[in-house]
């Protein structure tokens, strides 16, 4: 892939391979034609497989069944369920006629599952019973009353042999007709993000925005129809159904999913068992993996490649998995929600300094630049910015909040990312740290992921994670928590503040140690820092620095 760059951080992805201009139903349908007979489709907890052509059908008959149930174009279709098959199919069937695919965390609350639901005006929900912990199926019934829009309620354990036997009295004819009506540019997915502060924005993303990127991003790992594809990572997050389900599809492979949510056996026993050539994650997982592993003594000589993003991934994390994994073609992706999501990749072939120090350059057809947050100037190579993204992949906006999508989107179509990042002089970026998680101690900024980089090359350290906490003299100090490896139980923070010192300067030597067996997660397993600053605030254990430990201690 060939990236035009200045002197400034300014660079511009390949545009050799052209974007397509079309709906994800009519891009598919070509797939199943050449694929029908192929595996495409394969849910392990379930006992589920599906060729091409079958999955084809069962879209068929679920787009039908929402046409029965009034659904038109535009309407918002919810999905409230971890992953399973009927996910995969119902993504394809709204795209199919029109409807917009709003995601629900299978993880949420009565207020959370109210307000998506009302926020989104959904006039149709298909949802599991439970999930886990969670009653669904109560959940539901005690806002139900509140969500003036929502018509209909789709559960897939009792509701769905009915739904897909009406689908049988729509005629073929009127999903044609629906699907004629279409265009590239309709809104097709509401993506709701974590809502870390305030309210979730609902991003809305278009057929244009996530078929391009799916099959852009896949295709720089180089799928083919005889890939396997492991994805553990949930089908409600832009990870696991744009570069999942879409970008597996795309290319006539085969989606494995191990499980309805994240486990370590599950998803070692699908790759082992299925074949599979490609696994997907976040760094969380992968270390869970390794683990399961190493301590299992599972052998797995299948894999190819696999794409790792969703949080920072260091270069020892990337050397165990291209190593014990065997996953050689790694890559690592980086963006948002908001951009579809994908808008650096390093690719396998890569030079190895930037293929393990950096989350690479633009993908085809999106730029990106680093500008100055306070001026939104370009800085030079090797300057510390916010990163910025322009291109097919940035959303339409966030759905019903123009003052919010005005805050990120600027008139000439850059996003805001609030990534603070460098941009060396062949357009490779490297992340530095998050806008708001940059700590300022008395008056130095200081970027956490530089700390935790450099604690996770500690031998005894099996992850860590750095904030920023309030303190009365400096504004704020320097705190680290730190998971350790099982058999290294009596490392203490003064070992580790040692570790640290001719390392990095002294102020970024973290003055307050938390040690955890866990760490606060999103459903899609990204770290909640947010929730390790409120957590250390309410234990005020930042007053006493670098405390000696001698134990363990558990969230």
């Amino acid at each position: 892939m060939r990236t035009t760059v200045s002197l400034l951080s300014s660079a511009a992805g390949a545009t050799s391979t052209p974007l397509v201009d079309g709906t994800i139903g009519r891009y598919l349908s070509h797939v199943v034609e050449q694929h029908r007979h192929r595996e495409a489709l394969v849910a392990c907890h379930q006992d589920y497989r599906a060729t091409y052509g079958e999955m084809w059908e069962l879209t068929d008959r679920i787009a039908r069944g929402l046409l029965a149930r009034g659904v038109r174009r535009g309407d918002r279709v919810a999905v409230w369920s971890a992953s399973r098959f009927e996910w995969v199919a119902v993504q394809y069937a709204t795209a199919r006629v029109g409807a917009i695919l709003v995601c629900v965390n299978p993880m949420y609350q009565a207020s959370e599952l109210s307000y998506v639901l009302t926020h989104s005006e959904a006039s149709v929900l298909l949802m599991s019973e439970r999930f886990r912990d969670n009653d669904c199926a109560e959940i539901l019934r005690s806002i139900r009353s509140q969500c003036q829009s929502l018509r209909e309620v789709i559960v897939f354990e009792t509701d769905w042999h009915d739904f897909l036997h009406d689908g049988t009295q729509v005629p073929p004819e009127a999903l044609a007709v629906a699907e004629q009506a279409l265009c590239a540019d309709d809104p097709i997915n509401i993506q709701y993000t974590s809502g870390t502060t305030g309210r979730p924005k609902g991003a809305v993303l278009t057929h244009r925005n996530i078929l391009n990127n799916a099959r852009l991003v896949c295709g720089g790992i180089k799928f083919t129809e005889h890939d396997r594809v492991c994805v553990p990572v949930p089908l409600f997050h832009c990870f696991g159904m744009v570069l999942g389900s879409l970008g597996t599809h795309c290319y006539g492979a085969t989606l494995v999913l191990p499980e309805e949510s994240f486990s370590a056996a599950s998803t070692m026993t699908a790759v082992e068992r299925e074949r599979c050539t490609a696994i997907y994650g976040v760094p969380t997982m992968f270390i869970s993996e390794l683990e399961f592993q190493r301590s299992n003594d599972v052998v797995v000589s299948s894999l190819r490649t696999g794409l790792i993003g969703g949080a920072p991934c260091p270069p020892d994390l990337r050397e165990k998995i291209r190593t014990h994994l065997h996953v050689t073609e790694l890559s690592v992706v980086c963006g948002m929600t908001e951009t579809s999501p994908i808008s650096t990749q390093v690719l396998p072939d890569d030079p190895a300094d930037k293929r393990d120090h950096s989350v690479g350059r633009p993908t085809p057809h999106v730029e990106v630049k680093i500008v100055d947050p306070g001026t939104d100037k370009v800085v030079p190579v090797g300057a510390v910015g916010e990163q910025c993204t322009r291109g097919y992949s940035v959303m339409a906006g966030y759905w019903n909040n123009t003052a919010a999508t005005d805050e990120v989107l600027d008139p000439d179509g850059w996003m805001h990312t609030g990534d603070l990042a460098t941009m060396d002089e062949d357009g490779y970026v490297t992340l530095v740290g998050r806008m708001k998680e940059m700590i300022i101690r008395g008056g130095e900024n200081i970027y956490p992921r530089e700390i935790e980089e450099l604690l996770r090359t500690h031998p005894h350290i099996n992850d860590a994670y750095v904030i920023g906490v309030p303190d009365e003299r400096l504004g704020e100090q320097v705190m680290a928590w730190v998971r350790l490896q099982e058999d290294s139980q009596e490392t203490s923070s003064e070992d580790l503040a040692a570790f640290c010192a001719g390392k990095i300067t002294r102020s970024k030597i973290p003055a307050f140690w938390r040690f955890a067996s866990t760490f606060p997660t999103t459903a899609s397993g990204k770290i909640q820092k947010y929730r390790l600053r409120e957590l250390a605030i309410e234990e005020q254990k930042m007053r006493t620095p670098v405390a000696p430990r001698t134990h363990s201690e558990a969230l």
